[in-house]
């Protein structure tokens, strides 16, 4: 039945009353979009929120194929998570931007900025402008990185190993493999001082450090190789050779093949004899002429065009004593040229002795079943390290390469940004107590944005206690009590359960971890209150 007058719905109204502009106006929109960005982005702050800490709970991730993935790294859960609402892909790209920026933190950027945009929320509903409330927070960052830069941060010696190493192993605390903490801190710390130059603060690049799983023994078995490890096995020659002249060519000692697809059809057994002749000189030509430079150990580039080395050639080689390792990765050319000090042979005309490095000793070792080739005693070893890691299963093995990144990357920061702060939500209690007497000061809409932006710092400490079974409130309250009457390096040591002198307990993380934290969930947060409106493009 057709409704009656009565029942008939009120239509929009309509801005002006020219048939050329009926547009609507639909003043609701822009804060529900808002009100939509802010729960997805809640949303994936609060689904890792239970991984932050040493105590916090880990995620068992499971893809399309089977595998499965234990982890408490923010980053990789957030990796590996399917999201579909944009906003809430705006948090994934910002544990991805603190992974490259820190390494560390990961799951704390994402956790704080899931608390800011519930600080913004609850000033949106008291009527301040979005625009208004994301110009106060960035204000309050700054503030917040003036006040950890001139007065919470403590300048670091980078010669003085001890605090670096101690940096190091809180990174390692919250991570599955936290037993062996005393383990990888020094390997990692040693890693990165073997290939950085302490006068340029970013000349340390972690491409200069190459990770090798190898299944099989436990995490304590980790080992740092000062030499190259390559996960290829010899395939030819002997497994082990001393004073190696080592050549890393890119050419193919295989037939050579036409440029275009054709067939050659050979009529009788005396044509076929000849293009086997023709094959076997031209391969001999190659290996005599390896052979007589001096090389005694090759290694061959992976090619796509066709076999980087032949069954004839490995026997050629296998006869003159040349240990031969094929299918080095295009990728880990420029490692091992650096490691090795040479340069790559892309032709034979090239293959002379200058362009062979040496080393002591070449070898085929077998660790649980898996070969690998071991180069030491390198002739001027570039600055560059191996780490072969050990695990019992894939999981821990895969959870022990992604803790050790983050040890690396903390021992990087230090590098970086020469200075050290108090862990176990300390700066962020004295950041909040700071930030809130500043707030009080000042007058308008920066007065609630600082004070908010204050509060919404609590959230890591707060957590941290939630995780570790605390009262949360009560740690929250009595740290603020502490931090008012100057101890600024109050904080939470999750494994006592207790409230403790951080500093004297060892718990220190490098203030850029704490900087990038900040600044980039400010930015985040920023950016999603700026947003009134989802259009969908044509493509």
């Amino acid at each position: 039945m057709a409704p009656t007058s009565g029942e008939t719905k009120a239509a929009p109204k309509r801005i002006g009353t020219g048939s050329g502009n009926n547009t609507y106006k639909d003043k609701q929109k822009p804060s529900d979009i808002r009100q939509s960005n802010i729960v997805a982005a809640k949303a994936i702050a609060d689904a890792i929120r239970t991984s932050l800490g040493p105590r916090g709970m880990d995620k068992m991730i499971q893809d399309g194929k089977g595998e499965v993935t234990i982890t408490n790294d923010g980053a990789t859960i957030l990796k590996q998570m399917n999201v579909i609402h944009p906003a809430a892909k705006m948090l994934v790209e910002l544990s991805k931007a603190q992974d490259i920026e820190a390494g560390d933190g990961t799951t704390s950027v994402v956790v704080l900025a899931g608390s800011l945009l519930e600080a913004a929320e609850k000033l949106m509903a008291k009527g301040l402008h979005p625009s208004a409330i994301a110009d106060g927070f960035r204000a309050a960052a700054r503030k917040a990185t003036e006040i950890l830069r001139n007065e919470l941060a403590i300048p670091l010696n980078i010669e003085d190993r001890s605090v670096v190493t101690k940096c190091a192993a809180t990174s390692l605390n919250s991570k599955v493999v936290s037993q062996q903490s005393s383990l990888l801190a020094p390997i990692a710390v040693n890693a990165v001082y073997q290939v950085s130059n302490f006068k340029d603060r970013n000349s340390c690049d972690l491409r200069d450090i190459k990770v090798v799983t190898v299944l099989g023994g436990t995490v304590e078995d980790t080992e740092m190789i000062e030499g190259l490890l390559l996960t290829q096995k010899v395939c030819a020659g002997p497994k082990k050779m001393e004073k190696a002249k080592i050549a890393l060519i890119q050419f193919c000692i295989s037939p050579p093949k036409t440029d275009m697809d054709m067939n050659v059809i050979v009529s009788d057994y005396a044509q076929m004899d000849r293009v086997l002749r023709e094959e076997r000189n031209y391969i001999l030509n190659i290996v005599k002429q390896i052979k007589a430079s001096g090389c005694n150990v090759i290694l061959i580039q992976k090619s796509i065009l066709r076999d980087a080395v032949s069954d004839l050639a490995l026997h050629f080689l296998e006869k003159l004593k040349i240990l031969t390792v094929r299918d080095v990765e295009r990728e880990e050319i420029e490692f091992v040229c650096k490691t090795l000090n040479c340069r790559p042979i892309a032709s034979l005309d090239h293959f002379t002795a200058e362009n062979l490095s040496t080393a002591d000793l070449v070898e085929e070792i077998n660790c649980s079943g898996s070969r690998l080739v071991k180069v030491t005693g390198i002739t001027n070893p570039g600055r560059t390290v191996s780490i072969m890691v050990r695990g019992s299963n894939k999981l821990v093995l895969n959870e022990a390469e992604r803790s050790l990144h983050d040890a690396l990357c903390v021992v990087r920061c230090l590098v970086k940004e020469r200075a050290v702060i108090a862990g176990g939500g300390a700066p962020e209690i004295a950041l909040s107590i700071k930030l809130n007497q500043y707030g009080s000061g000042l007058k308008g809409v920066d007065s609630y944005c600082f004070r908010s932006f204050a509060e919404a710092l609590e959230v890591i400490p707060l957590t941290l206690a939630e995780n570790s079974g605390m009262s949360a409130i009560n740690t929250v309250t009595e740290l603020r009590k502490l931090h008012a009457e100057g101890q600024k390096s109050a904080g939470l040591n999750v494994k006592k359960g207790a409230i403790a002198n951080i500093m004297d307990d060892n718990v220190i993380q490098p203030l850029l971890v704490t900087l990038s934290v900040i600044n980039l969930a400010t930015e985040t947060v920023a950016s999603i209150l700026k947003i009134d409106d989802i259009v969908n493009s044509v493509r």
